[in-house]
C-alpha cells in the first residue's frame, strides 16, 4: 500500500506515487465486506462507483444512481475503515447544474468519511472540479468513456479519432490545472492513455485503457466473477458467480432432504429442564 502500512492513504500519496513510478492499484466496492477484503488485499484506493447502479441495484445503465444511494454504500464502506483512500463517486446530475450544486452535494460524501470524490466529464466539468477544490474537496477526473453521458455518446471505445484524442488529452491537462489529483482514463485508445499519462504530472488510473497508466481498476464484481458478462477489457480472477451458484443449489437440496441443520448446528435443553416443561404444559392442557 502506498501511504504504508500502518498509515492512511491520502490523495498526495497518489502524486508521490507516480514521482516515485509506484503501480496503484484500486478496486470498486460497495458494502463492508469488500471494503474489507480490498484493503486487506492491500489495495492503495477503493471506489464506491455509480457502478452499483448496475452491479448491485440491477439497473441498465449508472443514469439512475443517486447521491443517496451512494452515501448509502459509502457508510458501509467506510465502516471497514479501510487504510486505503475511499472514493466516492459522484452520479449524473449532482455536479452539472452549477459550482453550487456540485460543491454542496461533494461537500455531503466528504462529510461522511470520503477521502476524495469522482466527476466524469471533459471541459464541461474543469470549473465544477475547480469549485471543488477551492473548497478543500479533493477531486478525481474522469476521461474517456463517461457512462453518465452514454445516452448521447453512447458506450463505445474513445480515441479512436485524432480530433476526439486531442479533445481528451487537452481536458485531462485542464482537470490537472483545475487541481485534481488523478484521473481516471476509461475504455480509450492505449496510445492516448499513455499520452495523457506522459504529459500530466498526477497520476492516471486506467480501466479499458491499457498497461501505460500510473495505475489501473477494476470493478469487484467484474474481478471476482460475480457478473456473469463482464465488459471486455475485465480480467476475472474467480468464478465466484458459479461458486456462489453451486453453494445456494447444495443448500437448497440439504434443506429439502433434511440434511441440514446437522446435529452439530443446533443445540439441545437440559434433560432436567426439558422434563419440567413438558410437566409445565401437561399441566396447561388440564387447566
Amino acid at each position: 500500500m502506498i501511504g504504508g502500512e500502518r498509515r492512511k492513504v491520502t490523495p498526495a500519496d497518489f502524486v508521490k506515487a507516480k514521482k516515485r513510478g509506484h503501480r496503484i492499484v484500486m478496486v470498486t466496492a460497495y458494502d463492508y465486506y469488500q471494503a474489507r477484503m480490498a484493503d486487506e488485499a492491500g489495495v492503495d484506493g477503493i471506489l464506491v462507483g455509480d457502478s452499483l447502479g448496475m452491479v448491485v441495484m440491477g439497473f441498465s445503465s449508472t443514469i439512475p444512481v443517486t447521491v443517496g444511494m451512494i452515501a448509502h454504500h459509502l457508510r458501509a464502506v467506510l465502516n471497514a475503515r479501510p487504510r486505503c483512500l475511499v472514493v466516492a463517486d459522484m452520479p449524473f446530475m449532482s455536479y452539472e447544474i452549477s459550482r453550487e450544486e456540485a460543491v454542496r452535494n461533494a461537500g455531503k460524501l466528504i462529510k461522511m468519511g470520503a477521502d476524495a470524490v469522482k466527476v466524469e466529464g471533459l471541459g464541461e466539468v474543469v470549473d465544477k472540479v475547480e469549485a471543488m477544490v477551492r473548497s478543500g474537496i479533493p477531486v478525481m477526473g474522469h476521461v474517456g468513456l463517461n457512462p453518465q453521458r452514454s445516452l448521447v455518446t453512447g458506450l463505445r471505445m474513445r480515441g479512436k479519432k485524432a480530433e476526439e484524442a486531442i479533445e481528451i488529452i487537452e481536458a485531462s491537462k485542464a482537470l490537472e490545472e483545475a487541481g485534481a489529483f488523478s484521473i481516471v482514463i476509461e475504455y480509450t485508445a492505449s496510445e492516448i492513455a499513455e499520452e495523457i499519462t506522459r504529459r500530466l504530472s498526477i497520476p492516471t488510473i486506467c480501466i479499458g485503457s491499457g498497461p501505460k497508466c500510473d495505475g489501473q481498476i477494476l470493478v469487484f464484481h467484474d474481478l471476482v466473477g460475480l457478473n456473469p458478462s463482464p465488459p471486455p477489457f475485465a480480467k476475472q480472477y474467480l468464478r465466484a458467480y458459479q461458486l456462489m451458484l453451486e453453494a445456494l443449489t447444495l443448500y437448497v437440496k440439504e434443506v429439502r432432504e433434511g440434511l441440514f441443520p446437522g446435529r452439530e448446528m443446533y443445540w439441545s435443553m437440559d434433560p432436567e429442564e426439558l422434563e419440567k416443561l413438558k410437566k409445565a404444559l401437561d399441566k396447561r392442557k388440564i387447566e
